[in-house]
């Protein structure tokens, strides 16, 4: 039976399982997912996520609920050897380990793409996954709980109500304008903060945002955002986040305690690096219009798949950047749908077929009631295309389980408004247990008994002495001791002046032995003769 291995279950790698079960014949195939997270994230919805629109477990599909015949490994593949068709899998707990594989579908997603700012890595967070948007959330809400109780003018105060975006593309501009709806519904719940002291800023290098949608449209928006409390900074870029202070080309700095990282993706390094696989300039699996992967000279290599954000796909439409599809979730869906669909014509002796797929237009969501749609020339703005940004996501989630669970969530929203109780706390949610959680005392510490000073010279006594002639022949055993007490080392006159500074504890004599008793006796009867003249 053909084994088929698929790397990653994002977005192209679920999708692909999925369609593999529902396409596959029984026993004709042996399909196996590996990925260090056991479900998919539906980017498009985590802009709602961190506004409070939708809850956070509705955005992702649980791989093993949804993939029934599918083998699931929670962990990682550390290095795909094609040449033996062998993959390196390191689980999340124990020893990596070997796989055989007969077709391998690379389909890693990507990750942010940074740049070496001073003071990014160390302050920013990113929007590509379900816990960037949890974060965002609680921190965007426990500013304002901090906030609320300082008097206005502390510069404290600003930081905290301070929110900073870079990056002007889809995913920057929905991330800014929900979080600017967010802001201001909470308004209503902390009277001690006013629509003025809430400042953001989104900062984008180019002279434009959002090259999906025609100028007019994306100056529309900057415009709108603009009337809502949310200026962007075009043609400006970050020069340093140290500290939470932002320093922008363009001569601004304020302080901002939380920075969003928007500019832009790349292909997950971790996969893409450790292969011998053909990789491109800009690190993805390099791909035929059909979603072989390529060598070189353009020519496919047997039993190797990828699509997605990992992958460097010909847009045979000719308006992809660079020639190539650009990394969204419409091209990840539909690229994975159909490699599922060539993979299967291949095993039974099909050609597959090209992938080709027209964008029909762009909608973005700005916040509660506003969006923006774009289709060639028609352009649609406000509450009808927030409309159709909701209608086409909400039939865009995979499975009817997670649609309900999404729409149902909407409208109980409606009805009962955003949901704004933060738990973050639950990133240390051991703290309060250990703060008052009784542990055991320590034992107490063992004072140290210093020697009694007399017992080196009663030790050595017995050494100087000749043996008793009354001592039974039985008891040579205590001489090692003797003989071992009379070589100790002699304490230093410096020892000696702080062990007789220091009061003598009140412990019990040594006991001493047969050999000690006799040798006193002895002593004590030569040194009596001496002893009667001088009375």
């Amino acid at each position: 039976m053909p084994k088929i291995l698929i790397v990653g279950g994002g977005y192209a790698g679920f999708y692909t399982a999925w369609k593999l079960e529902k396409s596959l014949r029984k026993g004709e195939a042996e399909v196996t997912m590996v990925d260090p997270l056991p479900y998919m994230t539906y980017q498009p919805f985590l802009p709602e996520v961190a506004a409070g629109s939708i809850d956070p477990r509705y955005a992702v599909v649980n791989h093993r609920r949804h993939l029934k015949t599918t083998n699931i490994i929670s962990g990682r593949v550390t290095y795909v050897n094609h040449a033996e068709k062998k993959a390196t899998i390191t689980p999340l707990v124990g020893e990596p380990y070997d796989v055989d594989y007969d077709h391998v579908v690379i389909t890693a997603g990507a990750v942010s793409r940074t740049f070496p700012i001073p003071g990014v890595a160390d302050e920013a967070v990113g929007m590509k996954n379900i816990e960037e948007a949890v974060y965002v959330r609680d921190r965007l809400i426990t500013n304002f709980d901090k906030a609320a109780g300082l008097p206005k003018g502390d510069p404290l105060r600003e930081r905290l109500l301070t929110v900073t975006v870079v990056g002007g593309g889809f995913a920057g501009i929905e991330a800014y304008a929900e979080l600017r709806s967010a802001a201001s519904a909470l308004l209503k719940y902390y009277p001690e903060i006013e629509f003025d002291d809430i400042k953001f800023h989104l900062v984008e290098a180019m002279g434009r945002i959002m090259p999906e949608v025609s100028l007019e449209t994306s100056h529309w928006v900057v415009n709108r955002l603009a009337e809502r409390g949310a200026p962007i900074h075009l043609d400006t870029q970050l020069s340093s986040a140290v500290g939470g202070k932002m320093e922008l080309s363009n001569g601004d700095s304020f302080e901002s305690d939380l920075l969003i990282w928007t500019a832009g993706v790349m292909a997950t390094p971790t996969v893409t690096r450790h292969t011998d696989l053909p990789v491109e300039a800009r690190g993805r699996i390099t791909t035929e219009a059909s979603l072989r992967v390529i060598d070189a000279d353009g020519t496919p290599i047997e039993g190797a798949w990828s699509a997605g954000d990992v992958a460097a796909v010909p847009d045979l439409t000719g308006k992809g950047v660079g020639g190539f599809c650009v990394p969204n979730a419409q091209h990840a869906v539909r690229q994975a749908k159909l490699l599922a669909k060539n993979l299967v014509a291949v095993l039974r002796g099909e050609a597959p077929k090209d992938y080709v797929h027209k964008s029909l237009g762009a909608v973005a969501g700005l916040g509660l009631y506003d969006g923006v749609f774009q289709s060639g020339n028609l352009a649609i703005k406000g509450f009808v295309a927030w409309l159709m940004h909701r209608g086409y996501h909400g039939l865009a989630m995979p499975t009817w389980e997670r649609k309900w669970r999404v729409i149902f969530g909407w409208i109980g929203n409606f009805f009962l408004g955003r949901d704004f109780a933060t738990l973050a706390a639950v990133q240390q949610p051991r703290v309060a247990f250990q703060e008052f959680a009784s542990r055991p005392k320590p034992p107490a510490p063992v004072a140290e008994t210093p020697a009694p000073a007399a017992a080196p010279a009663a030790a050595a006594a017995p050494a100087a002495a000749p043996a008793p002639a009354a001592a039974p022949a039985a008891e040579p055993a205590p001489a090692p001791a003797a003989e071992a007490a009379a070589t100790e080392t002699k304490p230093s006159a410096a020892t000696e002046e702080a062990a007789a500074k220091k009061p003598a504890p009140r412990t019990r004599a040594p006991r001493k032995t047969a050999a000690q008793r006799a040798a006193e006796a002895e002593s004590a009867e030569k040194t009596e003769p001496a002893e009667k003249p001088a009375e």
